[in-house]
């Protein structure tokens, strides 16, 4: 068999249902753990469900029942511990609330320096090759926040809900936008939330909820403080 052969093989998806302990981490102060089932994995990456939220270039860690022959690193281990990143999130309705379908490509043994007091950090892979011995810093390319979009001045009714590590509402608030696009928004409120956070928003004026991370705070000139947001899981329909 070619070498060819051999390189798409062990690049291909294997349905391996493993289950893996997945650990996000909002903030430095703010940290969550799930168990979960893998529905596919490579050498490379995997795919899995997740009740939590997260979003596109954030880290994730991992750890799973791996197979051997399917690892990079630590083969006498008899848990597989690695960073990943999210590559792919999409969301689906399920019974118990939303669930968050996720893609991620392993990274390697250590998250980059900046991540423990920037865990909300997001990043974008320079090389397509795993090195498990290279440092993050030398594949991982940060995401700067750039807005896309026109922001229009619109005041859209929103209620914010902060949730917890169990996915239960631990503050809410109404209010309106400030301004608003089809993939962010500066929301007026109250609520002392960080950057880095995600929240869930309604509207029932436009019938929508999505998930949005935090990308910033600030206090007007009118003294009202405001978070700027993104939406992670679909478009405002404006």
């Amino acid at each position: 068999m070619s070498e060819q052969r051999n390189w798409k093989r062990i690049r291909e998806r294997l349905a391996l249902h493993l289950p893996v302990r997945v650990q996000g981490r909002e903030t430095p102060d703010f940290e969550w753990n799930e168990i979960t089932r893998l529905t596919n994995v490579t050498p490379f990456g995997a795919g899995f469900p997740l009740r939590h939220p997260t979003e596109k270039g954030r880290l994730l860690y991992m750890t799973i029942p791996m197979p051997r022959q399917l690892r990079v690193f630590d083969h006498v281990e008899d848990q597989y511990r690695i960073w990943a990143i999210v590559r792919y999130m999409q969301t689906a309705v399920a019974e118990k609330g939303t669930i968050f379908n996720v893609g991620v490509a392993f990274i390697g043994k250590k998250a980059p320096a900046s991540f423990q007091q920037e865990p909300w950090k997001r990043y974008d892979i320079s090389t397509s090759a795993f090195q498990a011995l290279t440092a993050p810093e030398d594949i991982l390319i940060p995401i700067t926040d750039q807005r896309a979009h026109t922001r229009y001045n619109i005041a859209v009714d929103m209620r914010v809900e902060l949730l917890d590590i169990n996915g239960e509402v631990v503050a809410t608030e109404h209010t309106v936008t400030e301004d608003i696009s089809i993939r962010g928004a500066t929301i007026f409120t109250t609520l002392q939330i960080p950057q880095g956070r995600f929240i869930r928003v309604t509207s029932d004026q436009h019938h929508i909820t999505t998930h949005a991370a935090i990308r910033s705070r600030s206090t007007g000139v009118d003294g009202i403080p405001r978070i700027h947001v993104e939406f992670i899981d679909k478009e405002w329909p404006l």
